[in-house]
């Protein structure tokens, strides 16, 4: 048994140390030479792999921005120079959402679509999945990977998994209710729409005998207020979970609630850094996540960029796993903070002031330039049968007590404000030239 086969979620830090450079050892031997783009990358910067003999090296290796992978797209089409082998090799082709640029196409083999659905283990067990289960995704499957993926980890956990695309969101609830769910994985947006559609029909959420809902694509489900709303209409837990179609499915909840989201430390290698001085941070404080893949030497990312805002915690979590944490999730995105009036804000935070108002069904925060002054405008849509004037005034005073930021809060039209079942899109920046 090598040091990679050994189970590490409970292992000594030197332990998962030696494991994890194991892995890069065999990353580098499979890439350099063979991936256009890394071996390109890294001869330009004057470093060959023999150049990191530990862990500690992989700092001299230049960081990897989603840019360089898209230009790598661009410049040999379909799947870009950082397709480590033939296409032949390929079995599985999937892309980003695009939620934050054009789409990236990334492929996988048989080995590393195995490690996908190895690293969903983790995020199932982690929210006490298991083979007796009935797991269902609510959602109609493209091509992005991150439904794909659960479907992977749902079968090789040996788990019951009850496809939900083609069907609008009331036959949704309906299906669950007759198939006996356990496990519920989606988005937390789409989690409570499916709640407002419950409302909206008279259809009790306690007939499903769902226990636990696994969310991924936004941070909703490590933003408190979010959480506690979505485990409120369901009652049943929410576990947050992190990945990138790019990256892989990094990190996930246990059931010690809220003490954040453990990264998969056998299958990735975790900085955290300035995002202005690409400085490494001290554990504790907020910086921009760098991320290395060690299970997918065909589409690998070393060092690369992820624009997620985090706090790592390197202590020991009760759950017994030594798994190093994000604490509070996903913090944010680097590229999203905006500074009002002299005061930092992220989309996050007025989501956490929002949540707090069970009148409030949906939103959405535009950043605009007026008299040249950034200013915050929130549309909120309002629960049939409540006061709108009397909403909207405690949501503006809560923005404020919170922010120290007065924001213009209007009502909008009963379903006049978008609804989403993959990543919502509420937040829009308007100040940009």
């Amino acid at each position: 048994m090598t040091p990679a086969d050994l189970p590490l979620e409970n292992a000594p830090r030197e332990q998962r140390r030696e494991v994890q450079w194991h892995k890069l050892q065999e990353v580098f031997r499979i890439v350099f030479g063979r991936n256009r783009f890394y071996t390109r990358k890294w001869r330009d910067a004057g470093i060959a792999p023999g150049d990191i003999r530990s862990l500690s090296d992989l700092h001299k290796l230049p960081f990897t921005e989603k840019s360089e992978l898209a230009r790598a797209q661009e410049e040999a089409p379909p799947f870009g120079t950082n397709a480590t082998f033939p296409p032949e090799a390929y079995t599985r082709v999937h892309q980003t959402s695009g939620t934050t640029g054009t789409p990236l196409r990334v492929v996988d083999t048989p080995e590393s679509w195995q490690w996908w659905g190895r690293c969903w283990g983790h995020v199932l067990r982690g929210a006490g999945v298991s083979e007796a289960d009935r797991v269902f995704l609510p959602f109609s499957f493209g091509p992005f990977i991150g439904f794909w993926a659960a479907v992977e980890g749902v079968r090789q956990l040996g788990a019951m998994m009850i496809p939900g695309g083609g069907w609008d969101s009331l036959q949704r609830l309906h299906m669950m209710r007759d198939l006996g769910a356990t496990v519920i994985c989606c988005t937390p947006t789409y989690a409570l729409r499916l709640a407002e559609i419950a409302r909206e029909n008279r259809f009790d959420l306690r007939c499903i005998p769902v226990r636990a809902l696994i969310h991924a694509g936004e941070p909703g489900a490590s933003v408190s207020q979010t959480k506690a709303r979505i485990q409120s209409a369901w009652n049943a837990k929410c576990f947050d979970h992190a990945g990138a179609s790019e990256v892989g499915a990094h990190s996930f909840e246990c059931e010690l609630q809220p003490n954040g989201i453990h990264i998969i430390e056998s299958e990735f290698i975790v900085e955290v850094i300035d995002p202005k001085t690409r400085k490494e941070v001290y554990p504790g404080e907020m910086g921009e996540l760098v991320i290395t893949n060690l299970g997918r030497p065909g589409f690998p990312v070393i060092r690369y960029c992820t624009g997620d805002l985090v706090r790592l915690n390197q202590s020991p979590c009760g759950c017994g796993r030594t798994w190093a944490r994000f604490e509070g999730g996903l913090l944010g995105r680097s590229d999203d903070m905006v500074t009002i009036r002299g005061v930092n804000v992220y989309p996050a935070a007025i989501e956490n002031v929002i949540r707090q108002f069970a009148a409030v069904d949906e939103f959405h925060i535009t950043v605009k330039t007026q008299r040249e002054m950034r200013v915050l405008e929130v549309q909120i849509e309002v629960t049939s049968g409540s006061d709108a004037e009397e909403v909207r005034a405690h949501v503006e005073q809560a923005i404020y007590r919170v922010l120290s930021l007065r924001p213009t809060v209007t009502v909008a039209e009963p379903g006049a404000l978008a609804r989403f079942e993959m990543k919502a899109r509420r937040f829009q920046r308007l100040d940009r030239t």
